[in-house]
Formats: structure tokens, sequence, C-alpha cells
């Protein structure tokens, strides 16, 4: 037996709510399991249509022990071509790691206003590079030259599920055993930390990371106008010393987060989820009976109800107990239940302690689901 009270659209109230769930993976093996998939990607620039001349060409996506295995082919010219369409497409022409001026063309003057005519193609910033700051972005994006020849960068790919709608802002890390760490700064920006020659913390800016999409980019990209000094007058940045006396290459600097084994990964996801709220208002004069069959004198009751039965009366069934007919007689309210039009019994909603009716003033119980 139960008590129905309609529900109108006033009582009904739908708010976005964002939920986090953090995530730490050691190793490469965890990186790669079945039920994360973590890709780590190693890009190059180059003729994608010449690429297989160009070390490294094929399959990028490694397997547990660091390894090609020789599978799905991933052109790495390609991965480079589209990291650098994707998120800086604006930026190759910038400086500082900032976009670059729109080019627009120019008007050649005549002997009046009919005779002026337009020089040049109309340009303009045509991309939109998923900026993740209006502060500095620091966006700057390794090309090749006649001394570099070709310039690698690394590509760390978080799928979906894991990540949500995007990213938390300062919640991803990346570290490597020997090599250092990689976190982002809450602005998109990507901060490698490692320790000089003296045992003293050193940071500058190596990458991106576009937390929508889940793609982390790894990279040379020091601070503008701003060395660290590691010792021995060397400075901190790719070809040149970081540990010691002994130089390192880009590519094993990013061979180190791309390819390694010895690493560990964590971030925090972010998604939005979307609570319904049933305000359910009982007023003074409703719900004042009890659904409990106790409440009634006696305790049995017909089990097969025939043509053959009695009258349904009260005097059947056991009357009131004398209690429960008194004007200071409140319930306790222990469920609420969630109808359709057609009385079908939709959610239950059990409340953490009863909930005493008044016959005074207004009861108001808020009914909270998330879809």
């Amino acid at each position: 037996m139960s008590a129905y009270k309609q529900l109108n659209s006033q009582d009904l109230i739908v708010s976005p709510f964002e939920v986090n769930k953090g995530f730490y993976f050691q190793g490469g093996e965890a990186l790669t399991g079945s039920d994360v998939q973590i890709g780590r990607y190693l890009g190059r620039s180059g003729d994608w249509l010449t690429s297989g001349s160009i070390p490294g060409t094929g399959s990028q996506i490694f397997n547990n022990n660091g390894n090609l295995p020789g599978t799905t082919q991933y052109p790495i010219v390609l991965i480079y071509n589209q990291i650098q369409q994707l998120y800086y497409g604006n930026y190759i022409s910038g400086s500082g790691g900032f976009m670059g001026d729109a080019i627009t063309s120019s008007i050649a003057l005549g002997a009046d206003e009919n005779g002026n005519r337009r020089i040049g193609k109309i340009q303009s910033t045509n991309f939109y590079d998923y900026p993740q700051t209006t502060l500095w972005p620091n966006r700057d994006f390794p090309t090749a030259s006649a001394a570099t020849g070709s310039v690698p960068i690394g590509v760390i790919s978080i799928p979906t599920k894991l990540y949500g709608d995007y990213i938390q802002p300062q919640s991803f890390l990346i570290k490597h055993n020997t090599s250092g760490s990689i976190g982002d700064d809450g602005e998109g920006r990507l901060y490698y930390n490692f320790n000089n020659v003296n045992n003293d913390p050193a940071q500058y800016m190596m990458g991106n990371i576009i937390y929508e999409h889940g793609i982390i980019t790894l990279f040379d990209s020091k601070l503008v106008g701003q060395d660290y000094q590691i010792g021995y007058g060397q400075t901190a940045s790719y070809g040149n010393t970081i540990y010691g006396t002994q130089e390192i290459e880009t590519e094993l600097f990013i061979d180190a987060f791309i390819n390694d084994r010895e690493v560990t990964m964590s971030f925090s996801s972010s998604y939005k989820l979307f609570e319904t709220q049933y305000q359910v208002t009982i007023n003074e004069d409703e719900f004042n009976y009890s659904t409990n069959p106790t409440i009634v004198s006696g305790s049995t009751f017909p089990v097969n109800l025939t043509e053959s039965a009695p009258s349904l009366t009260s005097s059947y069934y056991g009357r009131p107990l004398d209690f429960s007919t008194g004007s200071y007689f409140e319930p306790y309210i222990t469920t609420v239940g969630l109808y359709d039009n057609n009385y079908n019994l939709l959610a239950v909603g059990k409340l953490a302690k009863p909930l005493q009716a008044s016959s005074v003033t207004d009861t108001t119980i808020l009914v909270n689901i998330d879809r």
C-alpha cells in the first residue's frame, strides 16, 4: 500500500557537477595494459613519402619491453605533421612560443577610389590550436634546419576512457628513474625537473599538454632568455650537458620518457555528470496516516481473495489502533518511491533515518538521482 503525490515541472531541477578520479601507473607494462592503453609515440620532421630513409621509421607503438612489435605502421613523419597541424599551426611563424602575426593583403592606390586594387592573398590565423591559457602559451615547436636535418618529438596519448572530459590541470606527472620528471603547470605548459651536477634542482619548459584531448607533447623548448647553469660553464638544454660533463642527444632524452619501461605516470580525470533533483513537498494535511499494516488491530489477512470472500470492510481487516486516530498522531516516513504515469516503480530512496511528518508545517524531501 502506498501514497502518491503528483510532481510538477517546477519540482524538478537538473544541475551539472564534476567528478574526479586519480590514476597512477608504474612501469611500461602498466601503461600498455589492455584496460589502460596509454600510447607513447615518436614523431620526426621529414617527408612522409620517403620516411623509410629516416631512422626509426615504422611502428611507433611500443610493447612492454620498449621494443617495436612490428605490427600496425604509423609513419613517424605523419605523427609529427599531425601534432604540428592540430596544436602548433598558428605558432610556427611566431617567436618565443607566441602566436604569429596574421598576414594580410595590401592596397595599391589608384587615381581614385575605384582605381584601388588589392595585392596579395587575404591570410589570417585560420587554425584553432586549442589554447590552454591566456598567459604565455609557450607553443614553441621544433622545426628542422640545415644543421639539424630532422628533429624528433615525443607524444603521449591518454584514451578518453581514462581522462573523461579532460585531464585536471596540475595533475599530470611522468617520472623517469634517472632522467627526472615532467609535470604541467595548470596552464597547458610542461616543466622538466631535474638536479644539476651540484645536486641543485633545475627546471625549464619542454612541451605542452592539451587537457581536453589527453595529448602530451615532449620536445626541446626551454625558457626564453633563461639558461640554467649545470656546471663547467654549460647550460641546461638539449644537445648540451644535463648530466655532468657527458652530453645527451635529444633523441635519447625523449626516448627515456617515450620508450623506456622505467617510468611512472599519474594524472586526474574530470567527468561531468547531470543530477536530477526531485523536490517532494508534503503539505501539512497530507500523508498523516501510516501505510504500515501493523497499525491496525490483528494480524490475520485473507491469503486468497475470491468471489466468496467477505466484503472488504474495515471490520474484516481490523480496526486502526486508538493511538493512530488522534489528532496528535504524526507517522514517520522511511521510503520514497518514484513512479511513472502508469504507476510503475522506477526508483526507491531510503532515508538515512525515519523522518516524522508534521501536521502543522510543510515537509520537503529532496531526492537526487545521478544520470
